[in-house]
């Protein structure tokens, strides 16, 4: 029988809203219940009523056709809004449109492009670290968030501006850890107006950060920018083609911050992710670290490279299927619609979870296993059936730069290592705001 990585046990009976409230501030993905992954929509009663859609028609009229009628739920906005504002991730209507007619233009291939070389730096300094850690146990979750870390410090804020990197990156961990662990209130749907306890609690740190961050945005402006813009540069000059308007300084921060919290958290996330499993089928490992080799020989991987690493692709795309960082996607119906024939009212919680959806049995063949070749031919697969970004007009705005940095550290790293499991140190996948690898991914590193 083939060995299956790790996943996370769901629901074989009904839960009451104290059980429920209880297992989703340990792990949201523990309270999707297991027909999930064989139905095409689940739905019930928890406080409010609520709808899991995994049918690919279904979830298209969600995010595409009638994305107007879905926007993001009042959970997700409680949960993030203290620390990125009404930016575009939480932005909605007319408010939302502008930002990201005035944003797109900074991930535009040639910008993504430009940044490859940030990103090739940080994975060489990752494979220095890891060569320096001697034949001992490395926790690869721990390595994975410095590279991603530095790559999103030095795309954001090249010039070395007066912006504390370590300060914002613990401001940025303990509201993920405090705030992100949702209420009863929430799935109650009580007003915002009613404070949480755990968001009033990481308010100071919050406050710390924006500010540092609105000073730093705030130099920039004033001295302008030497070389090859970064993220900061080109927010700062760009402008909504359609009502011309440029974003001010809490605008700008909250975006920069949304960008910082999503470019590197959930990167590092597939990463580790993609070294448990490559250490896991060391069959798969062999052949990426030929492909990679052959590609790269001693040298670190490029944005140029990216076209000649398609298994190390794949591996990236299985990872996402296997662990999407973001597990659920929660939207709150405004109007009545139908969806799978079921009817969908105003105010109900309708929910994709992608986690679910990325092991639907009748989505997937031997839906549990490690198989990358199941991307060998990406367009056969239903596009609504695999959405680690999203899609429709919110798609993650960041999916390409995300993607790019991904194939670059891990095939520089696979080039240069054998990666091994230390037994009986199997991570547990545990979402709150991110499908993390609890316990941390520890793997033996050996010279190839």
């Amino acid at each position: 029988m083939q060995a299956l990585p790790v996943r996370v046990p769901l629901v074989n009976e009904p839960w009451g809203i104290l059980k429920s409230l209880n297992m989703a501030r340990q792990n949201v993905l523990r309270i999707i219940p297991e027909i999930a992954t064989l139905q095409p929509m689940v739905s019930g009663k928890t406080g409010k009523r609520w709808h899991m859609v995994m049918d690919p028609g279904a979830i298209r009229q969600i995010l595409l056709e009638r994305v107007d009628d879905y926007p993001k739920s009042v959970v997700t906005k409680n949960l993030l809004k203290p620390a990125i504002g009404d930016s575009l991730f939480i932005a909605e209507g007319a408010h939302w449109r502008w930002q990201r007619r005035a944003a797109a233009p900074v991930f535009s291939h040639r910008n993504v492009m430009n940044l490859s070389p940030i990103m090739t730096s940080a994975a060489e300094r990752a494979a220095q670290r890891i060569a320096a850690a001697g034949p001992r146990a490395v926790n690869l979750l721990d390595e994975m968030v410095t590279t991603t870390f530095d790559v999103i410090s030095d795309v954001t804020f090249s010039g070395g501006d007066t912006f504390d990197r370590d300060a914002v990156h613990g401001a940025i961990d303990d509201y993920i850890a405090e705030a992100g662990k949702i209420s009863l209130f929430d799935i109650l749907g009580a007003p915002d107006w009613i404070p949480r306890p755990g968001r009033m609690m990481s308010g100071k740190a919050l406050k710390e950060m924006k500010g540092m961050a609105d000073a730093a945005i705030e130099a920039r402006a004033t001295r302008g920018h030497d070389g090859t813009p970064d993220l900061l540069d080109l927010l700062l000059e760009g402008v909504d083609p359609k009502t011309k308007r440029q974003m001010n300084t809490a605008e700008l921060r909250d975006n920069l911050l949304t960008f910082i919290v999503a470019g590197h958290e959930t990167t590092a996330l597939t990463l580790a992710w993609a070294m448990y499993l490559v250490a896991f089928d060391q069959g798969v490992q062999d052949r990426a670290r030929a492909e990679a080799q052959a590609v790269l020989g001693d040298r670190a991987a490029t944005g140029d490279d990216l076209d000649n690493l398609p298994y190390i692709r794949q591996i990236i795309d299985e990872t996402l299927r296997l662990y999407p960082p973001a597990g659920v996607i929660s939207r709150t119906a405004q109007k009545p619609d139908t969806l799978c024939d079921r009817a969908i009212l105003p105010g109900d919680t309708v929910m994709i979870p992608i986690y679910a959806l990325g092991r639907h049995q009748q989505l997937w063949d031997n839906a549990d296993a490690f198989d990358p070749d199941r991307f060998a031919d990406a367009k056969s697969i239903d596009r609504y059936a695999y959405l680690p970004f999203g899609d429709g007009p919110r798609i993650c705005i960041g999916a390409s730069f995300a993607l790019q940095e991904a194939v670059i550290v891990l095939a520089t790293l696979l080039a240069r290592f054998r990666f091994r499991p230390v037994p009986g140190r199997d991570p547990e996948p545990v979402m709150i705001l991110t499908l993390r690898p609890q316990g941390g991914v520890w793997l033996t590193a050996e010279r190839v």
